[in-house]
């Protein structure tokens, strides 16, 4: 796909929007940014692309709502007149012991939901602008544990179903809406540190990474911007994982 003059899509993960909307407008896409909390981010997201020459603007979505995602696919499209791409980046990652059968429980619920039916949801409600447009490119993110199918942490067995599911997702809606649609699922090792994790864990993290560094976001960027402009990948979920699932 000829990503000039195409509208993408780019929710959540603020932590790595930025990485991504900058690719993609470098290529002359034009961005719609969404969030549910970080406005200040995204905004600040917005302000630097403008700066910069390109088009962009931020909406308010919560994706847990499929009411909210349906009335943002349409805000877009209608302000753009198209919606070309979406890049689902939002996601939960929490810890619950299953031997704490009420918190195992709400952690079930809020990862699925999340992580899981929104990515569903967003590939059902941005379906038909794309199919009017003619063409489209979706591009969810799953985790390099359930890509490779191996539960590696204890007490994330949530998370763990969620991004499973969310490969599941991609791949039924690749067979669903092909072939106007390609829908793929980018699965990250160690891109960034999460919060909080300290300078030994980080550096366990390095040593069990055969490329031993943290990606960084700019590698996801480099992997979506592929996955939006091939013309013949659908259905897959790629790794970007330095080599982590190796060992």
């Amino acid at each position: 796909m000829d990503l000039n003059g195409k509208v993408a899509w780019i929710s959540g993960g603020s932590r790595m929007g930025m990485a991504v909307a900058r690719v993609l407008a470098g290529q002359g896409c034009r961005i719609a940014l969404s969030y549910r909390q970080s406005r200040r981010s995204a905004e600040e997201i917005v302000r630097q692309l403008m700066l910069k020459g390109h088009e962009a603007m931020a909406f308010r979505c919560d994706l847990t709502q499929k009411g909210q995602i349906e009335k943002t696919a349409r805000a877009i499209a209608q302000h753009y007149r198209r919606l070309d791409v979406l890049v689902n980046l939002s996601s939960i990652y929490e810890k619950a012991s299953v031997s704490n059968a009420r918190l195992a429980g709400r952690a079930w619920q809020n990862h699925l939901k999340t992580n899981a039916e929104s990515a569903y949801s967003l590939s059902v409600a941005v379906a038909p602008w794309m199919n009017r447009a003619g063409a489209g490119r979706i591009v969810h993110i799953s985790d390099w544990t359930s890509r490779s199918g191996r539960p590696r942490y204890q007490e994330y067995s949530a998370y763990y179903v969620s991004k499973a599911a969310i490969q599941a997702v991609t791949e039924a809606m690749a067979l669903e809406l092909a072939p106007t649609i390609l829908v793929n699922a980018i699965a990250p090792g160690p891109i960034l540190p999460p919060k909080g994790m300290g300078t030994p864990d980080s550096h366990a993290v390095i040593k069990a990474t055969p490329l031993a560094r943290w990606g960084g976001p700019e590698e996801i960027a480099k992997a979506v911007l592929f996955l939006v402009q091939t013309d013949f990948v659908t259905g897959e979920t790629i790794r970007v994982d330095g080599g982590r699932h190796l060992y």
